[in-house]
């Protein structure tokens, strides 16, 4: 649990800090139907972070050896954590730096990138699960 709790904690501040990157590049995070070709960068962020945290927890914890069921349950666990702080900062975001807030608006993104880490947390899953040699 260690692992996962690192790990999604530079997910949820690498993810808290986007929003506060892209208000200060110019752009309101929180506007209807406006997505600048560079916020989709910040799909990154969770795959990234999800790839380093389950390949260290295979390779230091695992002994090189890990299953798809238990790759995914690491990205969950890593993703709850850093959901969690992603969601606290937005929070504090909305209230206290951005102005004109539309709640709907920015909880369908809130929406979005739970979607976005349910399929990068499979990817992650496949990619670094060990295959068995068995047909």
């Amino acid at each position: 649990m260690k692992n996962a709790f690192i790990t999604g904690l530079v997910i949820g501040i690498l993810s808290g800090l986007w929003l506060f990157t892209m208000h200060w590049m110019g752009y309101n995070t929180t506007g209807a139907h406006q997505i600048a070709p560079y916020e989709y960068l910040s799909v990154l962020i969770p795959f990234v972070g999800l790839f380093f945290g389950v390949r260290a927890y295979r390779e230091n914890e695992m002994s090189g050896v890990i299953s798809f069921l238990e790759a995914l349950v690491q990205c969950f666990k890593t993703l709850i954590v850093g959901g969690v702080i992603a969601v606290f900062i937005a929070i504090l975001y909305l209230n206290y730096v951005s102005g004109g807030v539309n709640f709907t608006d920015f909880s369908g993104r809130m929406f979005g990138a739970l979607l976005v880490g349910i399929l990068e947390a499979l990817a992650v899953s496949l990619i670094l699960m060990n295959r068995h040699k068995t047909l």
